[in-house]
């Protein structure tokens, strides 16, 4: 299950957390992001406690939409610190947001390893 957050919730949920987060913006009547929608659930499934996914709807959270200058939906950001470490945005469908995430994964597991964290391998958040 995806934690839904707004403007009001944003800066405690996202900019605060102590773990890196991936915001998924989206909309309802946008069938790609209903597409990739299974894969994020994946994605968050594998990767457990060490990255948190939420996800905002664009068109009820306009002031995010803007500070983070959307051009596209989906759009997704990986947040860490309150800082957007990784941005994804024009992919046209699962393969490329599959390998997108492979790249997000394989960024953080490299910061990880500063922390003697086990290597991220393919879309797996902890090494088998």
């Amino acid at each position: 299950m995806v934690l839904s957050v707004s403007e009001r919730t944003f800066t405690q949920e996202v900019l605060e957390s102590p773990i890196p987060v991936l915001v998924n913006f989206e909309a309802p009547w946008c069938g790609l992001c209903r597409i990739i929608h299974p894969l994020l659930l994946q994605f968050q499934a594998q990767c457990g406690d060490e990255i948190k996914l939420v996800g905002v709807n664009a068109d009820q959270n306009f002031k995010l939409s803007t500070t983070y200058r959307l051009k596209s939906l989906p759009t997704l950001l990986l947040i860490q610190n309150g800082t957007v470490r990784h941005r994804l945005e024009g992919f046209r469908g699962r393969e490329d947001l599959r390998l997108a995430l492979e790249d997000i994964k394989a960024s953080y597991s490299n910061y990880a390893k500063i922390y003697n964290t086990p290597k991220t391998v393919d879309l797996e958040c902890r090494s088998a």
